[in-house]
């Protein structure tokens, strides 16, 4: 189901300075569960219309559904900076 929003930009907040987020304005299906340990380049739907992408690896009790991961996140943390960012989703 996200594939099919692709390619997608949108302006993602910052949270927790550690990730970006987006509401879609549509729900997708879910298979949540709980990582326990959230890595940096990590892709997830928390909820069903929430996209997180993470740019700092941490410990995390919360649940998400995986949608993917960003193969080299080396430099996602300086390209992502603070506040919001415009962020195209596409596949390669």
């Amino acid at each position: 189901a996200f594939k099919a929003l692709l390619p997608m930009t949108v302006d993602m907040s910052e949270l927790n300075g550690n990730e970006k987020y987006y509401y879609l304005s549509e729900e997708l299906p879910t298979s949540s569960s709980a990582p326990g340990i959230i890595h940096a380049g990590d892709l997830m739907l928390y909820g069903n219309n929430c996209i997180v992408l993470f740019y700092e690896t941490f410990s995390t009790s919360y649940s998400y559904t995986r949608l993917g991961r960003v193969d080299d996140p080396s430099g996602l943390t300086a390209a992502l900076g603070s506040g919001k960012v415009k962020i195209t989703f596409e596949l390669q």
